[in-house]
């Protein structure tokens, strides 16, 4: 017995070890067949992995990293959201989804969307990309989806977008970029060429745009403006951003209306505030208040006005001042089935005029002040030029008198620097009276002759007995005369200074 037992024991030592040879190569192939498993994404099992009910299948919170393949065609919502999906590769889904129109692929930690991943399911009409790690959209990537509706995008690190990223979005309606990091509006997808002309609401709030292009914001017709959100944003401050708000305030858009205290903007001072947009007329910048709709005009000029109403495609009939139709007035008529044309203006053409809207869903009603001046333009800019030359004829006579008053060289005889001695306090109080005298003939010729400026004298020579200094009447008709008294050494005429130009004291 021991002998067979040593006889089988070599033998059972090999077959063990070619069996643990085996397991340990098995167990090395498990995780590529695992890791290829991944890549491709296990069959769809319905009593597994998902639910479908109907054309729905959920995949929701399955701890999924790939797509399961083998997708039926039938499908019409997907719904893969709260899983690990990182990459979207451009075959995922293996077949054409034609028959697909809902795609939810929200809090998946998303990093890459390949510029083909949406070429089998160009039928979509809702794509649900929020809450992921996107931080750029290449150019066309969601083109092939003409048909799409609603594209949610926010809370993502998005800070790049190609201008081409959304090219081919001719049926989209709602566009949600919230939460994000984007650093300027994307104001091509409202206007120009490249607009969406399905689009009805962008939202940009929450983000870190600085400026807004204003002017092309205003321009924008109330339809579009009703549904631009980009409340939350580190605006700074400035009286056009509140005159852009306050507009929108009157006309109770609903970015205005609905986040009434989230616009705020950041002031340009240290240190860096943040207030409402709407109360810089009471603080900081203190900006004109706006207030209502009016448009003013000269007469023979022509106005425009125009029935912006917040909703599209409703139907407009004008109201003229003193209730009176359009087909009542002979300078107004209708253009581009809304606007209301006057012109050429006259006086009476003043006044309130009404704009009524009516639609299935939404009604609502405008009014515009004409203001209009008895006055052509041509002559208001005469008006204006007379004024103007008037006001610089103004400054210029202004200049010319304190030149006169400041610059004017200094005449009197005993000016400083002259060498000049003042005359004896004995002197007559009529010494100070300009005259060509003798004294003052000679000491002008020594001033020529020393090299000194050269002026000229103007005497005034009144009756002697009827002046005083400064060439003031005398009220003492009768020749000066010395004081003789012993305690007094002066003349009678109090004089302070013989070229002052202070009161003299009699």
């Amino acid at each position: 017995m021991v002998g067979s037992i040593g006889f089988f024991w070599p033998a059972a030592v090999a077959v063990l070890k070619r069996r643990s040879c085996f397991i340990l190569h098995l167990t090395l192939l498990l995780p590529a067949v695992r890791a290829s498993g991944q890549l491709t994404g296990s069959p769809l099992v319905c009593q597994k992995t998902c639910l479908c009910a109907s054309t729905i299948i959920s995949c929701s919170k399955q701890n999924l990293t790939n797509v399961p393949n083998a997708l039926p065609s039938y499908a019409a919502v997907l719904d893969l959201s709260f899983n690990f999906i990182t990459k979207l590769q451009a075959d995922w889904t293996g077949i054409r989804l034609d028959q697909l129109q809902s795609l939810l692929l929200s809090n998946n930690n998303l990093t890459f969307l390949s510029t083909e991943a949406f070429v089998n399911v160009r039928k979509l009409r809702y794509l649900d990309l929020s809450f992921n790690s996107l931080r750029l959209l290449d150019e066309y990537i969601f083109e092939p989806l003409e048909n799409l509706e609603v594209l949610l995008l926010y809370k993502n690190h998005i800070s790049q977008i190609d201008r081409s990223a959304f090219s081919g979005l001719i049926e989209l309606q709602r566009l949600y970029l919230s939460h994000n990091q984007i650093t300027r509006i994307l104001v091509e997808l409202l206007k120009g060429r490249g607009r969406l002309k399905s689009l009805r609401l962008l939202d940009v709030s929450s983000n870190r745009i600085k400026a807004l292009p204003l002017d092309e914001l205003q321009a924008l017709p109330a339809w579009i403006k009703n549904g631009l959100y980009f409340h939350n944003n580190p605006l700074t401050c400035s009286c056009e951003l509140y005159e852009l708000m306050a507009h929108w305030e009157l006309r109770e858009l609903s970015p205005s209306t609905d986040f009434r205290s989230n616009h705020t903007c950041v002031t340009s001072g240290q240190p860096k505030e943040k207030m409402a947009i709407l109360d810089l007329t009471r603080q900081y910048l203190n900006c004109s208040e706006v207030k209502g709709f009016k448009k003013e005009g000269y007469l023979e000029q022509s106005l425009v006005l125009d029935c912006d109403t917040r909703q599209k495609n409703m139907v407009k009939r004008w109201v003229l001042p003193g209730n009176l139709t359009v087909s009542q007035n002979e300078t107004t008529f209708i253009r581009n089935e809304s606007s209301l044309r006057i012109g050429p203006l006259k006086v009476e053409d003043s006044g309130v005029y009404t704009c009524y809207a009516t639609s299935d869903s939404f009604n609502e009603t405008l009014y515009v002040t004409v203001v209009v001046f008895n006055t052509t333009m041509s002559k208001g800019l005469e008006n204006l030029k007379t004024a103007y030359t008037t006001l610089v004829a103004c400054l210029i006579s202004l200049v010319m008198i304190l030149i006169y008053l400041f610059f004017t060289p200094c005449r009197c005889a005993c000016c400083p620097g002259q060498n000049m001695e003042k005359n004896d306090g004995k002197d007559s109080l009529h010494s100070s009276t300009v005259s060509l005298s003798q004294a003052h003939e000679e000491r002008w010729q020594e001033r020529v002759g020393d090299g000194g400026f050269l002026y000229r004298h103007t005497a005034f020579l009144e009756p002697k007995e009827q002046l005083e200094q400064n060439g003031r009447l005398n009220p003492i008709s009768e020749e000066d005369e010395e004081w003789q008294g012993a305690n007094r050494g002066r003349t009678r005429s109090d004089v302070s200074s013989v070229c002052s130009n202070s009161p003299m004291v009699i």
